[in-house]
């Protein structure tokens, strides 16, 4: 899976020209998905209604999980499958680890090809805790009398005499008697009242043993293994709860940041770790060597290539390519990628150059997405970022659009700039960015509005707010920018490290409020004057 997202704080253009770029990629035979960083906006909202398109995946960052991960699903077992069931499955799957869980799912334990061992090494050989059901399974057997249940007892070998057995042995219902067809042992055994005999060979006994058997109520089980064998294997016969791990198990949650397991990898050095999900479900099993070696998560960033402006985690993922029409940032990858840069007005306008490239077929929803983005960013071909290039491209979408553009506009920006109700603090981040200038950072927002004066009547707590950010995030500049599009300008209002800067770069006196006639671009204006100022001031 690969993941298409945009900057923070999505505008129209960063969230269309990543839904469609994924349509494109995915019609080119790639697995990908369009992704927002953060919530969408009205506008954004607005246009993906208007074209019934679905919205994207909201992720908080990309940092890689464990569910991102390829981990083994090996499926569980029973903690009342025996011993040598698991043994079989380990086996012939070629696995030395098992998830043992309930019937929800749930893990309760592990069991490894050590444990079994260490097991049989050092487990009380002669106790046996299992179901007769299970050990007709594993013994190849059949039950000659009373009822199959629970089995938990000592087990003892019938290879003596009756005569010896009736004078040197105590046993009663705690025994398990495993026999041949010595017929007085056997009726020694049910008289004593044992809790299973276990006839070896596959004997057929007596039928008066057999009603002396259902009448004291002691199961008999005929088994196929000799003696020798049954004695052999009928303490593998037990559940794995009785032997699989249930302390110091390091258990990995599917939803878990990688920096968060490594932690504990270094308490607990396992080949394996399973893993469950959100509901406490066993997942699967990964080892150590994948977690220690992961594969990184896959993007394409859209109309952004900071990392300042991308998503929490992008330094771990593996960027393969870049689609966006800013300047070139500090996005740095070890491989060379598909990095595609142009001075145009939208990223949307780029993606359309790719479909056609392409030779894709655009559909109408898909159109309406991009025609959309080069409208919103492009302030309807007011901005000083409008090239021809865009122009021409919203021209080619509108056929198949047939809308009067500029009444589209209006609803757009309409719907996308009311401000009534809103939070200082969503105002302020509903489009806000952060760039670098020189070794400094510098935060703007832009808003745009048709209603210039509703904001101005908030001043005093906008600027308030303004400082309080300026301060935790130790900006050099911040900066709030107020662009109303019928007046063809923007209201500035800041907070800087750099007294004169603001003056400076819009070369105006320097105040609160201020207007800029014809200041429209962010991208284009703001930021260059900024660091034209500040190279003529340090100079």
């Amino acid at each position: 899976m690969i993941y298409i997202f945009g900057h923070r704080n999505p505008d129209t253009d960063s969230i269309c020209s990543a839904i469609a770029l994924s349509r494109l990629k995915n019609k080119l035979g790639m697995d990908t998905r369009a992704c927002a960083i953060e919530t969408i906006n009205k506008e954004t909202e607005f246009v993906l209604e208007r074209f019934g398109v679905e919205g994207p995946k909201i992720i908080e960052d990309i940092k890689t999980e464990v569910k991102d991960l390829p981990y083994e699903e090996i499926g569980f077992i029973n903690p009342k499958s025996s011993i040598l069931q698991a043994f079989k499955i380990m086996k012939n799957n070629k696995v030395k680890t098992l998830p043992v869980c309930d019937d929800n799912g749930r893990l309760l334990g592990v069991l490894t090809m050590k444990d079994i061992a260490m097991g049989l090494i050092q487990n009380d050989e002669r106790s046996i805790v299992s179901n007769m059901e299970s050990m007709i399974k594993d013994l190849d057997g059949r039950m000659l009398a009373g009822q199959m249940g629970e089995v938990n007892g000592k087990i003892i070998v019938m290879a003596f005499f009756h005569t010896t057995l009736e004078k040197n042995t105590f046993i009663d219902s705690k025994w398990i008697s495993v026999v041949g067809d010595n017929y007085e042992n056997i009726e020694f055994c049910i008289k004593e009242g044992v809790q299973l005999v276990i006839v070896t060979g596959s004997h057929i006994i007596p039928q008066n043993l057999i009603e002396l058997a259902n009448k004291k109520g002691v199961p008999i089980m005929s088994v196929s293994p000799d003696t020798y064998m049954t004695a052999k294997k009928i303490n593998q016969c037990s559940y794995v709860s009785t032997i699989m791990k249930q302390n110091d198990i390091c258990v990995l949650k599917e939803y878990e940041y990688l920096e968060d397991a490594y932690k504990r990898l270094q308490e607990h050095r396992h080949s394996y770790y399973p893993i469950i999900d959100r509901s406490n479900k066993y997942s699967g099993f990964i080892s150590r060597n994948q977690l220690l070696n992961p594969q990184k998560k896959q993007v394409i960033m859209v109309d952004h290539n900071e990392y300042s402006q991308s998503a929490v985690g992008i330094e771990e993922a593996e960027i393969i390519e870049v689609v966006d029409h800013h300047k070139i940032g500090n996005i740095r990858t070890n491989l060379p990628i598909a990095f595609r840069n142009q001075p145009v007005g939208s990223t949307c306008t780029i993606v359309f150059q790719m479909y056609r490239e392409a030779g894709v077929k655009i559909e109408r929803d898909t159109a309406g997405l991009l025609l959309s983005g080069i409208i919103s960013d492009t302030l309807n071909f007011k901005s000083p970022t409008t090239t021809r290039i865009d122009v021409e491209a919203a021209e080619e979408l509108n056929k198949l659009l047939e809308l009067d553009l500029s009444i589209y506009a209006e609803e757009m920006f309409k719907v996308g700039t009311s401000l009534e109700g809103m939070q200082i603090e969503n105002i302020f981040y509903q489009d806000f960015k952060t760039f670098e200038i020189g070794d400094q950072l510098v935060g703007i927002s832009q808003v745009i509005t048709m209603d210039i004066e509703n904001i101005m009547e908030r001043k005093t707590e906008i600027l308030e707010f303004i400082k309080k950010e300026h301060e935790k995030n130790a900006y050099m500049t911040t900066l709030l920018v107020i662009t109303d599009v019928v007046k063809k300008g923007s209201t500035l209002l800041y907070n800087t490290e750099i007294d004169g800067l603001i003056g400076k770069a819009f070369e105006m006196d320097e105040k609160q409020g201020m207007f800029v006639y014809n200041l429209i671009s962010r991208k284009k204006q703001v930021v260059p004057k900024l660091m034209e100022a500040l190279h003529r001031m340090k100079s």
